[in-house]
Protein backbone atom coordinates (compact mmCIF):
# COMPACT_ATOMS: atom_id res chain seq x y z
CA UNK A 1 0.00 0.00 0.00
CA UNK A 2 2.71 2.29 1.10
CA UNK A 3 4.69 1.96 -2.62
CA UNK A 4 1.36 2.22 -4.29
CA UNK A 5 0.62 5.60 -2.56
CA UNK A 6 4.33 7.21 -3.24
CA UNK A 7 5.71 5.53 -6.44
CA UNK A 8 5.79 8.85 -8.33
CA UNK A 9 9.28 10.26 -9.12
CA UNK A 10 9.78 13.58 -7.12
CA UNK A 11 11.59 15.22 -10.12
CA UNK A 12 9.81 18.41 -10.28
CA UNK A 13 11.89 21.49 -8.44
CA UNK A 14 10.68 24.91 -7.68
CA UNK A 15 10.76 26.36 -11.25
CA UNK A 16 8.78 23.39 -12.52
CA UNK A 17 6.10 23.85 -10.62
CA UNK A 18 6.07 27.75 -10.79
CA UNK A 19 6.06 27.40 -14.78
CA UNK A 20 3.36 24.54 -14.32
CA UNK A 21 1.00 27.06 -12.15
CA UNK A 22 1.54 30.03 -14.05
CA UNK A 23 1.84 28.45 -17.69
CA UNK A 24 -1.77 26.83 -16.83
CA UNK A 25 -3.37 30.18 -15.80
CA UNK A 26 -1.86 31.87 -18.92
CA UNK A 27 -3.90 30.24 -21.98
CA UNK A 28 -5.36 32.19 -24.95
CA UNK A 29 -8.12 34.48 -23.56
CA UNK A 30 -5.71 37.20 -22.84
CA UNK A 31 -4.97 37.71 -26.95
CA UNK A 32 -8.88 37.42 -27.52
CA UNK A 33 -10.61 39.16 -24.38
CA UNK A 34 -8.30 41.96 -23.19
CA UNK A 35 -9.81 44.38 -26.32
CA UNK A 36 -12.80 43.73 -24.55
CA UNK A 37 -11.44 44.37 -21.07
CA UNK A 38 -10.31 48.17 -22.34
CA UNK A 39 -13.60 48.69 -23.83
CA UNK A 40 -15.77 48.20 -21.05
CA UNK A 41 -14.02 49.31 -18.56
CA UNK A 42 -11.11 51.22 -19.31
CA UNK A 43 -7.29 50.59 -18.40
CA UNK A 44 -7.65 51.96 -14.78
CA UNK A 45 -11.04 49.95 -14.54
CA UNK A 46 -9.29 46.71 -15.43
CA UNK A 47 -6.81 47.18 -13.44
CA UNK A 48 -8.89 47.63 -10.56
CA UNK A 49 -11.19 43.96 -11.74
CA UNK A 50 -8.28 42.21 -11.55
CA UNK A 51 -6.94 43.54 -8.56
CA UNK A 52 -9.78 42.17 -6.76
CA UNK A 53 -10.12 38.93 -8.38
CA UNK A 54 -6.10 38.85 -8.03
CA UNK A 55 -6.78 39.38 -4.42
CA UNK A 56 -9.56 36.98 -3.98
CA UNK A 57 -7.82 34.44 -5.99
CA UNK A 58 -5.09 34.47 -3.56
CA UNK A 59 -7.64 33.90 -0.83
CA UNK A 60 -8.58 30.74 -2.68
CA UNK A 61 -5.22 29.93 -2.99
CA UNK A 62 -4.27 30.40 0.46
CA UNK A 63 -6.67 27.31 1.52
CA UNK A 64 -5.50 24.96 -1.01
CA UNK A 65 -1.96 26.19 0.92
CA UNK A 66 -2.84 25.26 3.96
CA UNK A 67 -4.43 21.94 2.97
CA UNK A 68 -1.70 20.82 0.50
CA UNK A 69 0.98 21.31 3.00
CA UNK A 70 -1.01 19.05 5.67
CA UNK A 71 -1.96 16.38 2.85
CA UNK A 72 0.49 16.85 -0.19
CA UNK A 73 -1.05 13.99 -1.97
CA UNK A 74 -1.98 13.51 -5.68
CA UNK A 75 -5.81 14.00 -5.90
CA UNK A 76 -5.62 17.77 -4.25
CA UNK A 77 -9.37 18.80 -3.69
CA UNK A 78 -10.76 14.71 -3.57
CA UNK A 79 -8.27 13.89 -0.99
CA UNK A 80 -8.92 17.23 1.14
CA UNK A 81 -13.40 16.49 0.78
CA UNK A 82 -12.86 13.02 2.27
CA UNK A 83 -10.65 13.63 4.89
CA UNK A 84 -13.74 16.09 5.46
CA UNK A 85 -17.13 15.41 4.54
CA UNK A 86 -16.62 11.13 3.78
CA UNK A 87 -16.47 9.34 0.33
CA UNK A 88 -19.71 10.72 -1.41
CA UNK A 89 -18.21 14.36 -1.48
CA UNK A 90 -14.73 13.29 -2.39
CA UNK A 91 -16.29 11.41 -5.46
CA UNK A 92 -18.31 14.38 -6.26
CA UNK A 93 -15.57 16.72 -5.96
CA UNK A 94 -12.96 14.98 -7.65
CA UNK A 95 -15.28 14.22 -10.99
CA UNK A 96 -16.36 17.51 -10.95
CA UNK A 97 -12.54 18.83 -10.60
CA UNK A 98 -11.72 16.56 -13.30
CA UNK A 99 -14.69 17.83 -15.73
CA UNK A 100 -12.94 21.14 -15.34
CA UNK A 101 -9.52 20.64 -15.75
CA UNK A 102 -10.34 17.90 -18.95
CA UNK A 103 -13.09 20.72 -20.64
CA UNK A 104 -10.49 22.81 -20.34
CA UNK A 105 -7.99 20.50 -21.85
CA UNK A 106 -10.45 19.38 -24.75
CA UNK A 107 -11.32 23.29 -25.91
CA UNK A 108 -7.59 24.05 -26.09
CA UNK A 109 -7.07 21.97 -29.61
CA UNK A 110 -10.12 24.18 -30.83
CA UNK A 111 -7.92 27.59 -29.77
CA UNK A 112 -4.69 26.03 -31.34
CA UNK A 113 -6.59 25.69 -34.65
CA UNK A 114 -7.83 29.05 -34.16
CA UNK A 115 -4.69 30.42 -33.68
CA UNK A 116 -2.91 28.76 -35.77
CA UNK A 117 -5.53 30.12 -38.80
CA UNK A 118 -4.48 33.55 -38.10
CA UNK A 119 -1.20 33.01 -39.15
CA UNK A 120 -1.88 30.77 -41.80
CA UNK A 121 -5.13 30.41 -42.81
CA UNK A 122 -6.23 26.74 -42.84
CA UNK A 123 -7.70 25.45 -46.11
CA UNK A 124 -11.13 24.39 -44.89
CA UNK A 125 -11.19 20.62 -47.18
CA UNK A 126 -12.72 17.68 -46.02
CA UNK A 127 -16.07 18.99 -44.97
CA UNK A 128 -16.78 16.06 -42.08
CA UNK A 129 -20.52 17.45 -40.93
CA UNK A 130 -21.73 20.63 -38.79
CA UNK A 131 -22.28 21.07 -35.24
CA UNK A 132 -24.47 23.69 -33.98
CA UNK A 133 -24.61 25.53 -37.10
CA UNK A 134 -20.67 25.51 -38.01
CA UNK A 135 -19.29 23.42 -40.50
CA UNK A 136 -16.30 21.06 -39.23
CA UNK A 137 -13.37 20.63 -41.74
CA UNK A 138 -10.66 17.76 -41.89
CA UNK A 139 -8.29 20.16 -42.57
CA UNK A 140 -9.00 22.11 -39.24
CA UNK A 141 -9.44 19.78 -37.35
CA UNK A 142 -6.48 17.91 -37.79
CA UNK A 143 -4.12 20.67 -36.37
CA UNK A 144 -6.21 20.49 -33.18
CA UNK A 145 -5.31 16.69 -32.81
CA UNK A 146 -2.06 16.68 -33.83
CA UNK A 147 -1.54 19.18 -30.78
CA UNK A 148 -3.25 16.51 -28.63
CA UNK A 149 -0.94 13.67 -29.44
CA UNK A 150 1.98 16.18 -28.81
CA UNK A 151 1.21 16.98 -25.03
CA UNK A 152 -0.33 13.44 -24.69
CA UNK A 153 3.09 11.72 -25.66
CA UNK A 154 4.88 14.76 -23.39
CA UNK A 155 2.91 12.94 -20.61
CA UNK A 156 2.92 9.39 -21.28
CA UNK A 157 6.79 9.36 -21.05
CA UNK A 158 7.26 10.97 -18.32
CA UNK A 159 6.69 14.42 -15.70
CA UNK A 160 10.34 15.38 -16.69
CA UNK A 161 9.40 15.93 -20.61
CA UNK A 162 6.35 17.74 -19.82
CA UNK A 163 7.55 19.80 -17.20
CA UNK A 164 10.64 21.02 -19.71
CA UNK A 165 8.06 22.18 -22.33
CA UNK A 166 6.57 23.90 -19.72
CA UNK A 167 9.71 26.13 -18.95
CA UNK A 168 10.59 26.36 -22.45
CA UNK A 169 7.33 27.35 -23.51
CA UNK A 170 6.51 29.81 -20.62
CA UNK A 171 9.91 31.57 -21.39
CA UNK A 172 9.18 32.44 -24.83
CA UNK A 173 5.46 33.52 -23.76
CA UNK A 174 6.85 36.37 -20.80
CA UNK A 175 9.24 37.15 -23.73
CA UNK A 176 6.63 38.34 -26.43
CA UNK A 177 4.36 39.91 -23.31
CA UNK A 178 7.86 42.12 -22.76
CA UNK A 179 8.28 42.84 -26.32
CA UNK A 180 4.87 43.94 -26.57
CA UNK A 181 5.13 46.56 -23.47
CA UNK A 182 8.41 47.57 -24.96
CA UNK A 183 6.75 48.56 -28.10
CA UNK A 184 3.63 50.40 -26.35
CA UNK A 185 6.50 52.92 -23.84
CA UNK A 186 8.80 52.95 -26.73
CA UNK A 187 5.95 53.68 -29.93
CA UNK A 188 2.75 54.16 -27.79
CA UNK A 189 0.86 56.99 -26.98
CA UNK A 190 -0.09 57.94 -23.42
CA UNK A 191 -3.60 59.10 -24.55
CA UNK A 192 -4.83 55.85 -25.82
CA UNK A 193 -4.67 55.14 -22.08
CA UNK A 194 -8.11 57.25 -20.52
CA UNK A 195 -9.68 57.34 -24.14
CA UNK A 196 -12.63 55.12 -22.17
CA UNK A 197 -14.32 56.47 -19.28
CA UNK A 198 -14.61 54.13 -16.01
CA UNK A 199 -17.57 53.05 -14.72
CA UNK A 200 -18.72 50.51 -11.99
CA UNK A 201 -21.09 48.67 -14.45
CA UNK A 202 -17.73 47.85 -16.92
CA UNK A 203 -15.46 47.14 -13.76
CA UNK A 204 -17.80 44.49 -12.39
CA UNK A 205 -18.11 43.17 -16.41
CA UNK A 206 -14.06 42.63 -16.51
CA UNK A 207 -14.26 41.25 -12.93
CA UNK A 208 -16.97 38.22 -13.81
CA UNK A 209 -14.19 37.17 -16.34
CA UNK A 210 -11.43 37.71 -14.18
CA UNK A 211 -11.89 34.03 -12.21
CA UNK A 212 -11.90 32.43 -15.53
CA UNK A 213 -8.17 33.86 -16.23
CA UNK A 214 -6.99 32.45 -13.01
CA UNK A 215 -8.35 29.06 -13.35
CA UNK A 216 -4.53 26.61 -12.69
CA UNK A 217 -3.30 27.41 -10.23
CA UNK A 218 -5.30 24.64 -8.49
CA UNK A 219 -2.86 21.80 -10.62
CA UNK A 220 -0.14 22.47 -7.83
CA UNK A 221 -1.75 19.73 -5.50
CA UNK A 222 -2.44 17.67 -7.88
CA UNK A 223 1.91 17.43 -8.57
CA UNK A 224 2.09 17.32 -4.42
CA UNK A 225 3.70 13.91 -4.90
CA UNK A 226 6.10 14.68 -7.73
CA UNK A 227 7.89 17.45 -6.34
CA UNK A 228 10.95 17.97 -4.37
CA UNK A 229 10.71 20.98 -1.80
CA UNK A 230 9.94 21.61 1.59
CA UNK A 231 6.13 21.25 2.15
CA UNK A 232 6.27 24.66 3.84
CA UNK A 233 7.33 26.25 0.34
CA UNK A 234 4.20 25.34 -1.00
CA UNK A 235 2.13 28.12 0.44
CA UNK A 236 4.78 30.52 -1.44
CA UNK A 237 4.44 28.47 -4.49
CA UNK A 238 0.61 28.89 -4.84
CA UNK A 239 0.89 32.46 -4.26
CA UNK A 240 4.02 33.38 -6.18
CA UNK A 241 2.34 31.92 -9.00
CA UNK A 242 -0.97 34.26 -8.67
CA UNK A 243 1.13 37.59 -8.35
CA UNK A 244 2.71 36.39 -11.30
CA UNK A 245 -0.32 35.66 -13.25
CA UNK A 246 -1.74 39.14 -12.01
CA UNK A 247 1.39 40.84 -13.21
CA UNK A 248 1.29 39.28 -16.59
CA UNK A 249 -2.43 40.21 -16.92
CA UNK A 250 -1.39 43.88 -15.36
CA UNK A 251 1.10 44.01 -18.12
CA UNK A 252 -0.89 43.02 -21.32
CA UNK A 253 -3.62 45.46 -20.16
CA UNK A 254 -0.94 48.26 -20.06
CA UNK A 255 0.14 47.13 -22.88
CA UNK A 256 -2.90 46.80 -25.16
CA UNK A 257 -4.10 50.53 -23.62
CA UNK A 258 -1.25 52.41 -24.64
CA UNK A 259 -0.20 50.47 -27.85
CA UNK A 260 -2.98 51.70 -29.76
CA UNK A 261 -6.31 53.56 -30.26
CA UNK A 262 -9.41 52.47 -28.77
CA UNK A 263 -10.72 51.46 -32.51
CA UNK A 264 -8.23 49.15 -33.46
CA UNK A 265 -8.21 47.61 -30.56
CA UNK A 266 -12.33 46.69 -30.72
CA UNK A 267 -12.00 46.50 -34.45
CA UNK A 268 -10.26 42.67 -34.94
CA UNK A 269 -11.22 39.60 -33.54
CA UNK A 270 -7.61 39.31 -32.15
CA UNK A 271 -7.04 42.34 -30.52
CA UNK A 272 -3.70 41.92 -29.04
CA UNK A 273 -2.27 41.11 -32.24
CA UNK A 274 -3.82 44.00 -33.74
CA UNK A 275 -2.57 46.21 -31.00
CA UNK A 276 1.18 44.78 -31.18
CA UNK A 277 0.76 45.06 -35.22
CA UNK A 278 -0.52 48.99 -34.88
CA UNK A 279 1.89 49.84 -32.63
CA UNK A 280 5.35 48.37 -34.73
CA UNK A 281 4.10 49.19 -37.61
CA UNK A 282 4.09 45.20 -39.06
CA UNK A 283 1.66 42.68 -39.22
CA UNK A 284 4.74 40.82 -38.25
CA UNK A 285 4.41 41.41 -34.75
CA UNK A 286 1.09 41.05 -34.79
CA UNK A 287 1.81 36.93 -35.52
CA UNK A 288 4.49 37.47 -33.30
CA UNK A 289 1.79 38.33 -30.40
CA UNK A 290 -0.03 34.70 -31.73
CA UNK A 291 2.77 32.79 -31.37
CA UNK A 292 3.09 33.96 -27.83
CA UNK A 293 -0.57 33.11 -27.60
CA UNK A 294 -0.18 29.92 -29.17
CA UNK A 295 2.70 28.79 -25.97
CA UNK A 296 0.07 30.40 -23.98
CA UNK A 297 -2.19 28.19 -25.46
CA UNK A 298 0.12 24.89 -25.21
CA UNK A 299 0.93 25.42 -21.65
CA UNK A 300 -2.39 25.84 -20.10
CA UNK A 301 -3.07 22.67 -22.00
CA UNK A 302 -0.17 20.61 -20.66
CA UNK A 303 -1.24 21.63 -16.58
CA UNK A 304 -4.51 20.78 -17.79
CA UNK A 305 -3.56 17.38 -19.02
CA UNK A 306 -1.72 17.36 -15.61
CA UNK A 307 -3.84 18.13 -13.27
CA UNK A 308 -7.33 16.08 -15.08
CA UNK A 309 -4.82 13.07 -15.11
CA UNK A 310 -3.63 13.00 -11.40
CA UNK A 311 -6.82 13.43 -10.29
CA UNK A 312 -8.37 10.50 -12.10
CA UNK A 313 -5.37 8.66 -10.80
CA UNK A 314 -5.87 9.19 -7.21
CA UNK A 315 -9.52 8.45 -7.87
CA UNK A 316 -8.47 5.27 -9.39
CA UNK A 317 -5.93 4.46 -6.57
CA UNK A 318 -8.77 5.37 -4.18
CA UNK A 319 -10.52 2.37 -6.07
CA UNK A 320 -13.35 5.33 -6.50
CA UNK A 321 -12.67 4.96 -10.23
CA UNK A 322 -11.98 1.00 -12.31
CA UNK A 323 -8.49 -0.14 -11.75
CA UNK A 324 -7.71 1.05 -15.70
CA UNK A 325 -7.21 4.34 -13.72
CA UNK A 326 -5.09 3.75 -10.67
CA UNK A 327 -2.11 2.00 -12.00
CA UNK A 328 1.09 4.07 -12.52
CA UNK A 329 3.44 2.91 -15.62
CA UNK A 330 5.82 0.49 -14.62
CA UNK A 331 8.54 2.43 -16.64
CA UNK A 332 7.52 6.08 -16.44
CA UNK A 333 5.90 5.97 -13.74
CA UNK A 334 2.89 8.06 -15.72
CA UNK A 335 -0.79 7.50 -14.76
CA UNK A 336 -0.47 5.82 -17.92
CA UNK A 337 -4.57 5.02 -17.97
CA UNK A 338 -5.68 8.26 -17.37
CA UNK A 339 -3.49 9.68 -20.07
CA UNK A 340 -4.73 7.64 -22.74
CA UNK A 341 -8.63 8.76 -21.38
CA UNK A 342 -7.79 12.50 -21.04
CA UNK A 343 -5.91 12.06 -24.66
CA UNK A 344 -8.72 10.45 -25.97
CA UNK A 345 -10.92 13.25 -25.25
CA UNK A 346 -8.48 16.08 -26.17
CA UNK A 347 -8.06 14.34 -29.88
CA UNK A 348 -11.73 13.90 -30.19
CA UNK A 349 -13.05 17.57 -29.21
CA UNK A 350 -11.96 19.51 -32.35
CA UNK A 351 -14.27 17.51 -34.22
CA UNK A 352 -16.98 19.01 -32.73
CA UNK A 353 -15.85 22.32 -34.30
CA UNK A 354 -15.44 26.06 -33.06
CA UNK A 355 -18.86 26.32 -31.26
CA UNK A 356 -17.78 23.63 -28.85
CA UNK A 357 -14.92 25.93 -27.25
CA UNK A 358 -17.92 27.84 -25.44
CA UNK A 359 -19.03 24.95 -24.30
CA UNK A 360 -16.30 23.77 -22.50
CA UNK A 361 -15.26 27.31 -21.43
CA UNK A 362 -18.56 27.69 -19.38
CA UNK A 363 -18.88 24.33 -18.06
CA UNK A 364 -15.71 24.09 -16.82
CA UNK A 365 -15.67 27.42 -15.03
CA UNK A 366 -18.81 26.05 -13.36
CA UNK A 367 -16.76 22.99 -12.39
CA UNK A 368 -13.94 24.92 -10.96
CA UNK A 369 -16.14 27.27 -8.72
CA UNK A 370 -18.15 24.41 -7.26
CA UNK A 371 -14.67 22.75 -6.00
CA UNK A 372 -13.26 25.73 -4.56
CA UNK A 373 -16.62 26.41 -2.43
CA UNK A 374 -16.15 22.42 -1.46
CA UNK A 375 -12.28 23.05 -0.71
CA UNK A 376 -13.16 25.94 1.33
CA UNK A 377 -15.93 24.16 3.61
CA UNK A 378 -13.51 21.49 4.07
CA UNK A 379 -10.97 23.52 5.50
CA UNK A 380 -13.32 25.05 7.85
CA UNK A 381 -14.29 21.30 9.48
CA UNK A 382 -10.58 20.33 8.95
CA UNK A 383 -10.11 23.36 11.49
CA UNK A 384 -12.28 22.48 13.98
CA UNK A 385 -12.01 18.58 13.71
CA UNK A 386 -8.56 17.62 13.22
CA UNK A 387 -6.98 21.27 15.30
CA UNK A 388 -3.89 18.68 16.12
CA UNK A 389 -3.06 17.74 12.02
CA UNK A 390 0.62 18.95 11.45
CA UNK A 391 0.15 22.15 9.34
CA UNK A 392 3.74 23.45 7.80
CA UNK A 393 1.76 26.50 6.52
CA UNK A 394 -0.90 27.70 9.03
CA UNK A 395 -3.17 30.32 7.62
CA UNK A 396 -3.53 33.67 9.67
CA UNK A 397 -7.18 34.48 10.54
CA UNK A 398 -7.81 31.07 8.09
CA UNK A 399 -11.36 30.98 9.27
CA UNK A 400 -12.20 34.53 7.73
CA UNK A 401 -10.22 34.04 4.64
CA UNK A 402 -12.40 30.31 3.70
CA UNK A 403 -15.41 32.83 4.50
CA UNK A 404 -14.62 35.26 2.06
CA UNK A 405 -13.98 32.38 -0.73
CA UNK A 406 -17.30 30.71 0.37
CA UNK A 407 -19.30 33.82 -0.23
CA UNK A 408 -17.46 34.27 -3.60
CA UNK A 409 -18.19 30.59 -4.92
CA UNK A 410 -21.81 31.06 -3.77
CA UNK A 411 -22.18 34.33 -5.51
CA UNK A 412 -20.12 33.00 -8.83
CA UNK A 413 -22.66 29.70 -8.66
CA UNK A 414 -25.75 31.65 -8.26
CA UNK A 415 -24.96 33.45 -12.20
CA UNK A 416 -25.31 29.85 -13.60
CA UNK A 417 -28.57 29.63 -12.88
CA UNK A 418 -31.22 31.18 -14.79
CA UNK A 419 -31.87 33.98 -12.15
CA UNK A 420 -27.95 34.70 -12.34
CA UNK A 421 -28.57 35.94 -16.22
CA UNK A 422 -25.18 33.65 -17.21
CA UNK A 423 -26.59 29.91 -16.91
CA UNK A 424 -25.42 27.12 -19.08
CA UNK A 425 -27.25 26.59 -21.96
CA UNK A 426 -28.76 23.76 -23.65
CA UNK A 427 -28.20 21.80 -25.64
CA UNK A 428 -24.31 22.27 -25.68
CA UNK A 429 -23.23 22.95 -22.38
CA UNK A 430 -25.64 20.55 -20.55
CA UNK A 431 -25.38 18.22 -22.18
CA UNK A 432 -21.58 17.86 -21.91
CA UNK A 433 -22.52 18.01 -17.80
CA UNK A 434 -25.27 15.10 -18.16
CA UNK A 435 -22.67 13.29 -20.62
CA UNK A 436 -19.57 13.45 -18.41
CA UNK A 437 -22.15 12.39 -15.01
CA UNK A 438 -23.42 9.97 -17.15
CA UNK A 439 -19.62 8.59 -17.57
CA UNK A 440 -18.71 9.24 -14.00
CA UNK A 441 -21.81 6.74 -13.10
CA UNK A 442 -20.67 4.27 -15.57
CA UNK A 443 -17.00 4.53 -14.59
CA UNK A 444 -18.60 4.36 -10.46
CA UNK A 445 -20.76 0.79 -11.12
CA UNK A 446 -17.82 -0.23 -12.52
CA UNK A 447 -15.22 0.63 -9.97
CA UNK A 448 -18.52 -1.29 -7.29
CA UNK A 449 -18.63 -4.43 -9.54
CA UNK A 450 -14.71 -4.65 -9.33
CA UNK A 451 -13.74 -4.31 -6.15
CA UNK A 452 -17.04 -4.75 -3.78
CA UNK A 453 -17.08 -3.51 -0.23
CA UNK A 454 -14.14 -1.42 0.96
CA UNK A 455 -13.56 -0.83 4.43
CA UNK A 456 -12.95 2.35 6.41
CA UNK A 457 -9.49 1.05 6.77
CA UNK A 458 -8.78 0.26 3.39
CA UNK A 459 -9.79 3.30 2.28
CA UNK A 460 -8.00 5.37 4.30
CA UNK A 461 -5.02 3.62 3.48
CA UNK A 462 -5.17 3.87 -0.12
CA UNK A 463 -6.89 8.14 -0.09
CA UNK A 464 -3.79 8.77 2.39
CA UNK A 465 -1.31 6.14 2.92
CA UNK A 466 0.27 5.21 5.98
CA UNK A 467 1.88 8.35 6.70
CA UNK A 468 -1.24 10.77 6.45
CA UNK A 469 -4.03 8.02 7.57
CA UNK A 470 -6.09 8.87 10.75
CA UNK A 471 -5.21 6.03 13.38
CA UNK A 472 -8.48 5.92 14.62
CA UNK A 473 -10.06 4.72 10.93
CA UNK A 474 -7.52 1.80 10.94
CA UNK A 475 -8.32 0.75 14.04
CA UNK A 476 -11.63 -0.02 13.33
Amino acid sequence: MQENNHSFQRVLGRTDVLTLAFGTMIGWGWVVLSGFWTHEAGMLGSLIAFAIGATVCIFVGMTYAELTAALPLAGGEMVYVYRAMGHGMAWLIGWSICFAYVGVAAWEGIALATAIDYILPIPKVWHLWDVAGYSVYGSWSFVGIAGALVLLLLNYFGARPAAIFQVMATSFLFLVGLIFIFGGIAFGNTEYMFSTEISAKGIIAVLLMVPSMFVGFDVIPQSAEEMNLPLRHIAKVFIVSIIMAAAWYFMIIIGISISAPPEVRDAGMVPAADAMSYCYGSSVFGKIMILGGICGIMTSWNGFIVGSTRILFAMGRAKMLPPFFGRLHKKYKTPSGAIILVGGICVTAPLLGQNALVWFVNTSAFGSVLSYLLVAIAFLVLRQTEPELERPFRLKYGKWVAAVVISFCIVFLIFYIPLGGIFLRWPGEWMLIILWCMVGGVFALRSRAAYHSISKAERELLVFGEEYSRKEFLDE
